[in-house]
């Protein structure tokens, strides 16, 4: 198929909205735009947020989201489905089974082009988390399965997230497409790095660990707090940054002193320019990532693209791509475990340097060459051969 395609990306976040499904809506817009066809983007309206992107962005009415901070609730339309319907879309993707579902559907019906579905995230805790009813639990998990089998075609980001798809109830076919990441491989500028030490104070003779990610106890904070006091008291001098924000961030850097790690812990709360951010991986030893939530762990990736090594569950989803010993050091899901692993590596600066140049030669995964992959998916499906 020669003809450029015009692809419709729905989501219920995009940028400024920070998190790791926007950042995906926002590459893969990007990346088409760039080197394939064109992109439409179409998510809720967030107050005072205007969009300044070579490609369209069409928002639509919204509502604050409740327990969910930060985040709003799309109210669709069909005036926005008529506006959608001007461009000349071939393929519909979308990437969050909620409100985005219900208007990627209606815009089937009003273009005929076929709907693809992501399943990125671990949608049963995030609605345990809004929903105490187990009533009104059940009821949001089948309309996430029932908008999900009314799509043309699924794709998850990992066989982890494939499981827990399965594990919802959906009983149908899907297809494993990785995302990649924005970094360049290669660590950020020095000047940056040094910026970074100047601020934290930094010392330069002690191991610096890592996490970045949402401030939320489910993505293994509470392990991770245990094991860093387990280690401390066995005599392991380090930093520990945390760089993200969530509901939980006052919880945690409350239980972090607790554990007696006022003086080793760094709480930047959420570092939007990625520039920074890079630096903050750029400049550390070890990125802690104990997430048994995660269904693909970007972070992981990104860590790597700045030749930082990573430490993950065994048989979490985040340590698919991973290789235990080589480019990543995979451990059991408990304190103990954890710092074991914190202890060891921090007696071996080298080994966790070499790590981290494996990681980078060998997970890396640029948007480029993920979205092309993608892109291809969506020729064969408007094109199938016989």
């Amino acid at each position: 198929m020669n003809k450029q395609l015009c692809v419709c990306l729905l989501n219920d976040s995009f940028p400024p909205i920070i998190d790791g499904v926007a950042n995906v809506a926002f590459n893969y817009a990007k990346n088409i735009h760039s080197n394939h066809g064109s992109a439409v983007v179409v998510t809720p309206r967030y107050p005072g947020v205007q969009y300044d992107h070579p490609f369209p962005v069409v928002s639509y009415p919204s509502l604050k989201t409740p327990k969910t901070a930060g985040y709003r609730t799309g109210i669709p339309s069909q005036s926005i489905v008529r506006e959608l319907a001007s461009y000349p879309i071939d393929i519909i993707h979308c990437h969050c089974p909620f409100v985005s579902t219900i208007v990627a559907k209606s815009l089937r019906n009003a273009t005929g082009a076929p709907i693809i579905m992501t399943y990125h995230t671990r949608f049963d805790i995030d609605i345990a988390k809004n929903f105490s009813s187990t009533i009104m639990q059940s009821t949001a998990i089948k309309v996430v399965k029932s908008n999900i089998k009314a799509c043309d075609e699924v794709w998850v980001v990992s066989r982890g997230a494939g499981e827990n798809l399965k594990s919802l109830g959906y009983d149908g076919d899907y297809i494993i497409m990785e995302n990649g990441i924005d970094f360049p491989k290669g660590k950020a500028p020095e000047k940056l790095i040094a910026a970074i030490n100047s601020e934290t104070g930094l010392p330069a003779d002690v191991p610096v660990f890592l996490y970045v990610g949402r401030m939320m106890w489910y993505k293994g904070i509470r392990m991770m707090l245990d094991s860093l006091s387990k280690a401390k008291s066995q005599g392991v001098r380090f930093k520990m940054i945390f760089v993200g924000g969530g509901t939980d961030f006052d919880d945690i850097e409350k239980v972090s002193q607790e554990l007696g790690l006022k003086d080793e812990c760094i709480f930047t709360g959420p570092v939007n320019d990625r520039e920074i951010l890079r630096a903050f991986y750029s400049r550390a030893d070890l990125f802690l990532f104990p997430s048994s939530y995660d269904t693909n762990g970007l972070v992981v990736r990104e860590a790597a693209a700045c030749g930082l090594a990573s430490v993950l569950l065994r048989e979490s989803s985040a340590a698919e791509p991973v290789t235990d010993g080589r480019n990543a050091v995979l451990i059991d899901e408990n304190a103990d475990s954890l710092a074991d692993a914190i202890t060891k590596l921090s007696a071996n600066m080298e080994y966790m340097k070499t790590l981290g140049r494996n990681a980078m030669d060998e997970l890396y995964l640029p948007w480029d060459i993920s979205v092309a992959r993608a892109y291809d998916r969506y020729c064969e499906i408007l094109n199938p051969t016989s």
